[in-house]
């Protein structure tokens, strides 16, 4: 009896490993801005250049999309177009 349990263990443990060291992806969600259409866009991934588009929001990151819809809703500049 000892044995099964001991083994049950021991499966159980070696199915949770692989999981828990599976690693996360993070997207992170930026409000930017056309240079030279003014208009307003979700992106997810920040934008290395700042000649084409500027990121809005005092470069604030959303962890999700409905997050970044609240924010750009929030920009003064992207409501008024």
């Amino acid at each position: 009896m000892l044995r099964n349990t001991l083994i049950a263990c021991a499966l159980a443990f070696g199915f949770s490993m692989p999981a828990s060291a599976q690693t996360t992806t993070t997207t992170e969600y930026y409000v930017v801005q056309d240079v030279q259409t003014k208009k307003c866009t979700i992106v997810d991934k920040k934008p290395e250049t700042t000649t084409s588009v500027t990121i809005l929001g005092d470069g604030a990151v959303f962890k999700t999309r409905t997050e970044a819809d609240s924010g750009m809703s929030k920009i003064k500049v992207c409501t008024t177009n």
